[in-house]
């Protein structure tokens, strides 16, 4: 009778058993795969990495490092600014770009422009001087900015040779204002914060070495005498026919250069 009672209790305890040693193994399992050393993230990383340098060791090989950028093109007025001054093209740039990787440039560099209005009229702070005849601007910017490379992996051959990005730059706007007609008159100068934003293209003469680019942008500026009146029209003076109320408007440009790189 107890060989008989104790098969019994076996028989009864045997699943307990085999149900406790199969949940032992799942936790021991489960917590193999949580501890120190086996991150369900590691190959993941390391994939990561992997691509990181191949790409580094990529642009290395392949990219551009240092770009200088010499060339002109044309820079004009919108608004009453645009009305007053004809543009005494062309425009001169330099710059240099600094590549980051195959997407990314800094850039610095400086620009100028001349500019000239003519005022066969008397006008509003001028009436002692008579006719004020020519004006001009000497415009110097200087500026920071940066490039973006579009990528064109997936794009024609005729789109990836041409390079195209997008441009922003941070600019500053030093004005000289010369009266040519009216030497008793000093130079009057000024200066003005301003942005630019715009896309270009990149076409290669030779690879790594020289390229052909085109840049067109759009500016914002506060130029310091933007809201003047001095060219402003005299009212009831026969001898004042027109004027401008202000000099306010925007800048567009468009630069073309030869592109020395390393």
């Amino acid at each position: 009778m107890l060989i008989k009672s104790s098969f019994i209790l076996l028989f009864v305890l045997l699943p307990f058993l085999a149900w406790g040693q199969s949940t032992d193994q799942v936790l021991q399992e489960v917590e193999d795969d949580i501890t120190v050393g086996s991150d369900i993230f590691s190959d993941f990383n390391e994939d990561l990495e992997s691509a990181q340098v191949l790409e580094d060791e990529r642009f290395y090989r392949y990219g551009r490092f240092f770009s200088v950028n010499v060339g002109g093109g044309f820079t004009t007025f919108t608004g009453n600014r645009g009305k007053a001054f004809e543009d005494n093209n062309p425009t001169f740039h330099l710059s240099v770009n600094y590549f980051l990787d195959f997407q990314n440039a800094i850039i610095l560099g400086v620009e100028y422009s001349k500019h000239t209005m003519v005022l066969d009229t008397e006008v509003n702070s001028f009436q002692d001087n008579g006719p004020l005849g020519a004006v001009t601007q000497d415009m110097t910017r200087v500026f920071v900015g940066y490039k973006y490379y579009i990528d064109t992996t997936d794009l024609g051959t005729a789109i990836t040779y041409s390079n195209p990005h997008f441009i922003g730059r941070l600019e500053y706007w030093y004005q000289t204002t010369k009266f040519l007609d009216q030497p008793s008159l000093p130079n009057d100068k000024g200066g003005g914060i301003g942005t630019g934003i715009g896309m270009g293209l990149e076409f290669p003469i030779e690879l790594k070495k020289s390229y052909i680019s085109v840049e067109a942008l759009y500016h914002v500026v506060n130029f310091y005498d933007k809201f003047t009146q001095d060219y402003a029209q005299v009212p009831g003076n026969p001898d004042s026919t027109y004027g401008f109320d202000d000099l306010t408007g925007n800048v567009m440009s468009l630069i073309f250069t030869y592109n020395f790189t390393w």
